[in-house]
């Protein structure tokens, strides 16, 4: 999971006029499932990732807080990420890239 990641969705879905409806974590089931040609649900019926899936669709059916979300500009979404430390500011990633290209060998 990412550093913060619930945090950074739950603002992201202020400033967009909506709301997260469940967070559904991540887990190494999905790639088993996948490898398989199969759904968690097909894979794994009593695993706790399928019971993520199942109560997100519960949440999903019984939502009544019905919303349209409101754009974004692309700049104001890059300074969240920036913000939740996901994206790099272009400060620090010229200086990371400048970095790099002095350390390397000759």
């Amino acid at each position: 999971n990412v550093d913060r990641e619930i945090d950074l969705i739950e603002t992201l879905a202020k400033r967009l006029n909506t709301q997260m409806i469940h967070y559904v974590p991540r887990d190494n089931i999905v790639q088993h499932a996948e490898l398989r040609r199969m759904t968690v649900n097909e894979y794994a019926p009593d695993s706790n990732q399928s019971q993520e899936y199942r109560t997100l669709a519960t949440k999903i059916i019984d939502n009544k807080n019905l919303t349209i979300p409101t754009p974004i500009e692309m700049e104001e979404l890059e300074e969240l990420l920036i913000e939740f430390g996901v994206l790099e500011s272009e400060e620090n990633a010229a200086m990371l890239v400048g970095k790099t290209a002095t350390e390397a060998p000759v």
